[in-house]
């Protein structure tokens, strides 16, 4: 009795540490590449703890077979995937209107790393993602990750099949709301930079002389840059409560 009871705890266990792990080393902040892989499982492996004795009356009996461990294993880490990846696809909002203002303000070529990232991407980009991430830990956003998870098992219970196909469409859907708030919050640069180009060639027209690239140049990274200054408290907060409104649907 006491060996099926370790047998069962220790399947319990693997279980939690699958999903937990999976959403763990996907989301936003603790399952950026900056952090230290160990400090990742660490966090997993405490959370995994926590919930393993809270979840244990839903756990199915243990299978018979390999395939069935294996299979109940895998399950748990797609559904752990699933949440991590979409509430990490929403991130790339900012990253989008990061790149949209270089590419407005002539500055797509300054180049930095993105801890949020695996490659480089513009300095632009790389400061909005810090902001957003500044942002989840400082309005207490990281706390509904949490809560994310615990909600997992109620929403994906063990028993219930992997859903595909409401994954792909909430993926999609998501990617999509990330690209149309990315070019939103983006928008006063957009716009500024069609007002500063129309000038300018109006400028270049009406004196040709007048060696128009040596001053738009420069006027168009202060202005922008300027201007992406004045409205990142906007940014902040149309941003937050978006965020706020995804983790939501799982918290």
């Amino acid at each position: 009795m006491n060996s099926f009871a370790t047998a069962f705890q220790v399947y319990v266990a693997a279980l939690v540490f699958s999903r937990v792990g999976a959403m763990v080393m996907t989301m936003p902040g603790i399952g950026d590449q900056s952090v230290p892989p160990r400090i990742r499982l660490s966090f997993a492996l405490l959370m995994a703890l926590i919930l393993g004795p809270l979840v244990q009356n839903t756990v199915p009996p243990i299978p018979a077979t390999l395939g069935g461990l294996v299979g109940g294993v895998i399950h748990e880490l797609l559904i752990g995937l699933m949440i991590g990846s979409v509430l990490r696809l929403f991130m790339t909002s900012l990253t989008t209107a990061g790149e949209i203002i270089s590419m407005q303000t002539t500055l797509s070529f300054a180049q930095s790393v993105n801890p949020s990232m695996t490659g480089a991407s513009t300095a632009v980009a790389s400061f909005l993602s810090m902001l957003g991430l500044t942002l989840v830990m400082a309005t207490g956003l990281h706390h509904l990750f949490i809560g994310a998870i615990v909600k997992s098992y109620t929403i994906f219970p063990f028993t219930r099949a992997v859903p595909v196909n409401d994954a792909v469409t909430l993926a999609v859907r998501t990617v999509a709301q990330s690209f149309s708030l990315g070019v939103q919050l983006a928008a006063p640069v957009i716009v500024f930079s069609l007002v500063f180009n129309l000038a300018t060639g109006l400028v270049g027209r009406v004196m040709p002389a007048f060696q128009i690239f040596f001053v738009a140049s420069p006027l168009s990274v202060i202005l922008g840059l300027s201007l992406l200054a004045l409205s990142l408290g906007g940014v902040a907060m149309v941003w937050t409560d978006r965020y706020r409104e995804l983790l939501e649907i799982f918290s």
